[in-house]
């Protein structure tokens, strides 16, 4: 943990290969999905709980502001391209290590949706949970790097936290 703790995770060049990496991964799920598996778009069963369903979301989370984003969809993407690139920034700057990986997964799962918004015009999701009734929005992979480096800094701010106060008594 100690390579970790100096700086290693904060360099620029791991900060971009674990944003373009995710990205990638992402994207190469995406194609997938469209190209092979929902060829044609159909629901496939996975569990009784879970669907593959194909979707695509024009808007953000959600699908939010649907209406509003598809009359530029290109220029919604560029400015969320500008908000990863502030996340990178926090990345590189970051205090530890620990919440620079957090901020580069968010970055990550950010850019796929990016990508895929600026050469698609929406968001490709593809993952479908219900239970009785309810159903949750479908969403993608990148969504999950989002929630997961989401809830990664908060760990890490919790940690944080803890440190501070074990040092103050």
């Amino acid at each position: 943990m100690t390579n970790l703790s100096t700086g290693v995770l904060k360099k620029p060049v791991f900060i971009f290969l674990w944003v373009a990496a995710l990205c990638l991964l992402d994207l190469a799920v995406k194609y997938l999905v469209v190209n092979h598996l929902m060829d044609p778009p159909r629901v496939i069963p996975i569990t009784g709980f879970f669907n593959l369903t194909l979707a695509f979301n024009p808007g953000v989370s959600f699908s939010l502001f649907s209406d509003a984003m598809a009359s530029a969809p290109r220029l919604f993407a560029l400015l969320q391209g500008g908000l990863v690139l502030g996340l990178v920034v926090w990345a590189w700057r970051a205090k530890d290590a620990m919440e620079s990986l957090a901020i580069t997964t968010i970055a990550g799962g950010a850019s796929g949706n990016v990508v895929d918004r600026f050469l698609n015009l929406s968001v490709t999701d593809y993952l479908d949970f219900h239970l009785y009734g309810w159903s949750w929005p479908t969403f993608n992979l990148a969504d999950v790097m989002i929630v997961c480096g989401a809830l990664f800094m908060i760990a890490v701010s919790f940690r944080q936290t803890g440190s501070k106060q074990s040092t103050a008594v």
